[in-house]
C-alpha cells in the first residue's frame, strides 16, 4: 500500500522526466505517482505514455481536462490535494529535474511522523558532486542535518503533511502566479506549521531542467527578464 501521493508535473524535458521517474520508482518505499503532462509535444506525450508501464506511474495529460495553457501548476495542486484527502495520504511534490535517492522519500516521511506540527519538509537540493546549489544556495554551508526555517521552501522536492493538506484549500490559490512555492510556504506557517529542510537527505538538481527557457537568467539575463516582466512568465 502506498505511503504517500507523489506527484511529477511535466512540459517537455522528457530525459530528465524519466530520469526523475526512474529514481522514484527505486524508492525503499511504496509511493503512488502521477506525472502530470502539461501541454508537452506530441512526441513527449508518446514517450510518456510508452514508458510508463515500465517505470510505473500514473499519467494525466492536462489537455484532457483544461484548456488553459501552460503553466498550470494551480490545478495541478488543486487536483493533487484532492487526490490526496481521498487516499488519506501526504503528497510530494517532485519536480521534473529533481533526481531522488532510494531512501529520499522514507527520510522525508520519517522526519515528517516525528514532527507532528510540520507542514512542509524539504529535501535540500545539490548539484552532481554534491554540492547544495540553487534553490537552496542561502542554507550552503549549514552544518545542521535539519533546519527548521520561515524562508520559502522550493518544491523542487517537498513533502506536504497531510494535516496541513486538510487545513488549507488549494482552491483558495492565486489565479495571478504560475508558481506557488512562495505562497504556500508562508501559508503553512500562518496556519500555526512548521516547515523544514532536510540537509541529510539531498537529491540532485538540475537547475530548470523542466524549464529551459529559465537558463537565460544566467545565460542572457536582459532576455530572461524581458520573458519575465513583459511576457509575463514566472509569476511568483
Amino acid at each position: 500500500m502506498a505511503e504517500v501521493l507523489v506527484i511529477t508535473p511535466v512540459k517537455n524535458s522528457i530525459e530528465t522526466t524519466l530520469d526523475t521517474a526512474r529514481a522514484i520508482s527505486k524508492s525503499d518505499v511504496d509511493v503512488h505517482h502521477i506525472i502530470f503532462n502539461d501541454f508537452s509535444t506530441e512526441e513527449t506525450k508518446v514517450e510518456l505514455e510508452k514508458k510508463k508501464a515500465e517505470i510505473g506511474y500514473e499519467l494525466i495529460h492536462l489537455e484532457e481536462i483544461t484548456d488553459h495553457p501552460s503553466p498550470n501548476y494551480k490545478l495541478v495542486l488543486q487536483t493533487s490535494q484532492k487526490k490526496a484527502l481521498e487516499l488519506g495520504l501526504p503528497l510530494l511534490v517532485v519536480e521534473s529535474d529533481v533526481v531522488v535517492k532510494a531512501d529520499t522519500i522514507s527520510k522525508l516521511l520519517a522526519h515528517q511522523k516525528s514532527h507532528s506540527g510540520s507542514g512542509l519538509t524539504g529535501a535540500v537540493t545539490v548539484d552532481e558532486a554534491g554540492v547544495v546549489n540553487f534553490p537552496y544556495l542561502k542554507f550552503k554551508g549549514r552544518k545542521e542535518t535539519e533546519i527548521n526555517t520561515k524562508r520559502s521552501l522550493s518544491f523542487c522536492c517537498t513533502l506536504f503533511s497531510l494535516p496541513f493538506l486538510k487545513a488549507y484549500d488549494f482552491t483558495g490559490l492565486d489565479d495571478a502566479k504560475d508558481w506557488y512555492d512562495t505562497f504556500i510556504s508562508t501559508k503553512a506557517l500562518d496556519c500555526g506549521f512548521e516547515n523544514f529542510v532536510l540537509m541529510e537527505a539531498p537529491v540532485w538538481h538540475r537547475p530548470h531542467g523542466s524549464r529551459p527557457w529559465k537558463q537565460l537568467k544566467y545565460k542572457n539575463p536582459l532576455k530572461y527578464y524581458f520573458l519575465k516582466y513583459w511576457k509575463g512568465l514566472d509569476k511568483i
